[in-house]
């Protein structure tokens, strides 16, 4: 590249901002009003915006502005829409609340939603108002917001340590990556505590106890500095994105990737916030990976709960989350780092005692070991709450299972009793390492570890001499002690280890499979009905769940499948409308509309959302597992992509009928303009021409004008009947009637209707005599003859008879008209009879392509059949038959 040529921006950055463009496409703008503290103005310079941009003439309407009691605050609601608040009951009182419905049916430009981090009253669609503004930024509608630095979800324990306050209403820090501007409002911590006393924050009572707790002049300054940071932060993020968009060249940072891993303990969700913090440092995506052991179904419920609360915290403070299943948690989270390529690793201090890790390596110590080249950061949790103790019924289970191994070795000791006399010792201990075997298969890893330790212990007290005593007369069973203890433990681990595994290969097989039968079944489906049938059968079976699908029909949703014995509520109904028209899931374990029995799914392609799917598990704590929402939102994929092929097949359809219906109407076109034209101009010739005073024709001449013009006319007429009979036969509206008709006087009519054409043209009539009266409408039946007649006349020599032929054979009435023309090749013998098809004819013979089409739908409502056929010798024949009774 020269130097002058300006530099173009790579690849990943045009790709990356066509995305942003492509994500923000549609959806309305987010200016966010950031502070400190309650009182530096958020609200005022909110409002004072919204003015301004009223003024300017766009549509600005209040949904939700909270001025506590502010004088100057409420002069500027002056002149302003303000939407009614929703009011809902909450123990006697009545609580007011943003009226989202209210907001999106009167869809402003802008929309004022005050306090971000709000909590809703219980009983509206979402539990925060933050997802209240994400519904209106989805609906198109741009929003003016507030919110204070502490309430984003990262810095909450980090508040907690400046201020002593835990803050309980936060939002995801994704908010603030999707804000398209924010606007810091910042006095200096000084003015806000003179407003503080002045009243002009909180009432006196209120005023007083904040001045006590929350607004010391420590707390302000580190929160300023906080909101200042976080700013900056976000400034810099919008120069780099400029700086990549028009290539400028730069002091780039080498890509840093960050992995914080998390177990369920009380302290995963300080690391996670660590790891946040972290990221929006270094400018770095980030991780959050939970290594379950197979044997997860073993666990506490409580810390399963608890493993994916965090993850879907992670999740929406930005993460990209992983759940994985391993033997070696270490092993497992080095491999993901490595694969992902993560260059800084995030795990908590060990908190267990120092013998405990003399006895078992700690895990931050075993991936430090593993990690290579990847930075480990090992961040402390003193001071975080302590772990809750485990509950008694684990307890009292871990209790049954080591009861189940004593009772094992007391009964290897009694097999082994009456062997004494025949087996040493040392060959008895073969069914001590039987006994282990089983615990470990049977029981798990721990109780084969005590089973192994009573083993070592029973042993020696009751086959080892001297007997019933923990004395050893020989030293040398010490090693077979040792090698006994060693070797169940070693069995034990590895008999574990495989039977996990195997647990999870079994897992993880039959996900596989539902997907495979899903996908064979969706694949062979031809259909709509085909496809619900195959969702319906396949998720039932994989999930042990009730389904009702749910697709559009106009301006509704309309339930196309559903599992047996279930009705859909309105307010599920309601719920499922809401997934399909705002993209995203809802219903039960979600944080809209929770309190729905189904989760509701969109199916969702690239060419949009085409439906919603509802799942009701049998088991509630099914809609908080990663794995189960992972398999159900793969089952949503393949089925969205399955009905997206059925709809684009019919599109297709579709399409090619409006090319065959756009080329009949262009054939019509052109046989009408062709055809009417011709007959139009030549008589309006002629009556021109007889019209012409200054220049009069001779008496022969004027004969043979107005003779020229009936013959157009008559052509005319017989084209424009032509329509018409056409027409009429499409629509149905041509009825037949039928009565007793001789065959001799149908032949007649249509020799005598053509005798001005034919003139003295030979046609040689076959009608044997006696032929019974055949039911027909004589009418129409004339007509089918006359336009077969005028086709042999137009297309084979004047000099060649046509031949007509009538018999009466089998309960058939056969009618053949047969010319020695140029024929019809093979290939066009059935399409003469489509609409207006016609094949190369000499010219001044071409027709309209309706004559033979007429014939044959004239003859079908008799109930008989029209066909054609070339004759030897060159000609055609075409052979009418109708029933007889």
């Amino acid at each position: 590249m020269r130097d002058d040529e300006p530099a173009r921006p790579s690849p990943e950055a045009l790709l990356k901002s066509l995305r942003d463009e492509a994500a923000r496409e549609g959806r309305g703008k987010l200016k966010m009003f950031l502070g400190y503290a309650a009182g530096v103005g958020k609200t005022y310079t909110m409002l004072e915006a919204a003015r301004q941009r009223r003024a300017e003439g766009r549509d600005v309407v209040v949904g939700y502005v909270e001025t506590h009691g502010r004088g100057e605050t409420e002069l500027l609601l002056d002149g302003l829409e303000i939407v009614p608040r929703a009011q809902i009951p909450y123990q006697g009182v009545l609580l007011p609340e943003l009226d989202l419905d209210a907001v999106l049916a009167r869809r402003p430009q802008i929309a004022l939603v005050d306090e971000l981090a709000h909590s809703n009253a219980s009983g509206l669609r979402h539990e925060k108002r933050w997802q209240d503004v994400e519904e209106l930024l989805g609906a198109g509608i741009d929003v003016y917001t507030t919110l204070n630095i502490q309430h984003f979800e990262s810095l909450n324990d980090v508040v907690a340590q400046i201020t002593g306050i835990v803050v309980r209403e936060t939002v995801p820090d994704l908010l603030l990556d999707q804000a398209d501007e924010i606007r810091l409002v910042d006095i200096p911590p000084e003015d806000l505590l003179q407003r503080l006393k002045e009243g002009k924050v909180y009432l006196p009572d209120q005023a007083a106890l904040a001045a006590e707790k929350f607004f010391q002049p420590g707390n302000l300054m580190a929160l300023r500095e906080l909101s200042l940071r976080c700013t900056a932060s976000r400034v810099d993020d919008q120069v780099r994105a400029y700086m990549e968009a028009r290539a400028i060249t730069g002091p780039w940072p080498v890509a840093e990737r960050i992995m914080v891993c998390v177990s369920g303990s009380p302290f995963s969700e300080r690391l996670i916030r660590t790891a946040r913090r972290l990221a929006d440092e270094l400018k770095a995506p980030w991780h959050t990976v939970y290594v379950e052991p197979p044997g997860n179904r073993r666990q506490l419920q409580e810390n399963r709960s608890r493993v994916w609360k965090e993850l879907r915290l992670a999740e929406s403070l930005g993460a990209q989350v992983a759940n994985l299943t391993a033997t070696s948690v270490a092993e497992a989270l080095v491999d993901y780092a490595v694969r992902n390529n993560v260059t800084k690793i995030v795990v908590g201090k060990p908190s267990k005692p120092r013998l405990v890790e003399l006895v078992r390596q700690p895990l931050v110590d075993r991936i430090i070991r593993l990690s290579g080249h990847i930075d480990v950061f090992v961040v402390s949790i003193a001071g975080a709450e302590k772990a809750p103790s485990h509950p008694p019924r684990r307890a009292a289970r871990q209790g049954g299972g080591y009861l189940k191994s004593l009772g094992l070795v007391l009964a290897t000791v009694l097999l082994c009793e009456p062997l004494r006399p025949y087996l040493a010792p040392t060959n008895l201990v073969m069914f001590f390492l039987l006994a282990v075997v089983l615990a470990a298969t049977r029981l798990g890893r721990r109780e084969a570890v005590c089973t192994a330790f009573l083993s070592v212990l029973f042993f020696d007290f009751f086959l080892v001499p001297p007997t019933y005593t923990l004395a050893v007369a020989d030293t040398e069973y010490f090693i077979t002690f040792a090698a006994l203890f060693t070797v169940g433990m070693v069995i034990s681990t590895l008999v574990s280890q495989a039977r996990e595994r195997a647990e999870a290969i079994r897992e993880r097989e039959m996900q596989t499979a539902s997907l495979y039968y899903l996908s064979r079944d969706l694949a062979v489906a031809s259909d709509l009905g085909g496809i619900v049938e195959a969702m319906v059968r396949n998720i039932e079976e994989s999930l042990k769940a009730q389904l009702v699908v749910l697709l559009p029909e106009g301006e509704r949703l309309e339930v196309k499948g559903q599992s047996g014995g279930i009705t859909l509520a309105v307010k599920e109904a309601a719920v499922a409308d809401w997934a399909f028209r705002n993209r995203s899931p809802a219903g039960a374990g979600t944080d809209t509309l929770g309190s729905a029995e189904f989760l509701f799914l969109p199916l969702q392609t690239g060419s949009g959302t085409l439906g919603v799917v509802g799942v009701r598990l049998a088991d509630p704590e099914g809609y908080r597992s990663p794995l189960s929402r992972r398999l159900l939102q793969a089952f949503a994929t393949q089925s969205a992509l399955a009905v997206e092929r059925v709809q684009f097949a019919k599109q297709a359809e579709q399409t090619q009928i409006l090319q065959a219906r756009e080329g009949l109407e262009r054939a019509l076109l052109n046989s009408v303009s062709h055809d009417l034209r011709t007959p139009l101009v030549s008589i309006s010739g002629a009556l021109g021409a007889l019209r012409d005073r200054e220049h009069p024709v001779s008496e022969p001449a004027r004969r043979e004008l107005v003779e020229g013009a009936w013959e157009e006319a008559v052509r005319l007429n017989r084209f424009v009947g032509n329509l018409l009979d056409m027409t009429r036969l499409e629509s149905g509206a041509l009825k037949v009637k039928v009565v007793p008709c001789d065959v001799q006087d149908l032949v007649g009519c249509a020799l005598a209707a053509l005798e001005p054409q034919l003139g003295r043209r030979a046609v040689e009539v076959t009608v044997p005599e006696g032929l019974p009266l055949v039911a027909m409408d004589m009418v129409l039946m004339t007509q089918v003859l006359v336009n077969l007649i005028d086709n042999a006349h137009k297309y084979s020599p004047c000099a060649e008879p046509i031949g007509i032929v009538a018999a009466v054979a089998d309960h058939q009435l056969t009618l053949e008209v047969a010319d020695r023309g140029r024929g019809v090749p093979p290939a066009d013998l059935k399409r003469v009879f489509e609409k207006f098809y016609r094949i190369p004819v000499p010219e001044g013979a071409g027709g309209t392509g309706l004559g033979l089409s007429i014939c044959k739908g004239i003859v079908e409502a008799h109930g008989g059949s029209i066909r054609a056929e070339n004759r030897e010798g060159g000609g055609l024949r075409v052979i009418v038959s109708l029933p007889v009774d």
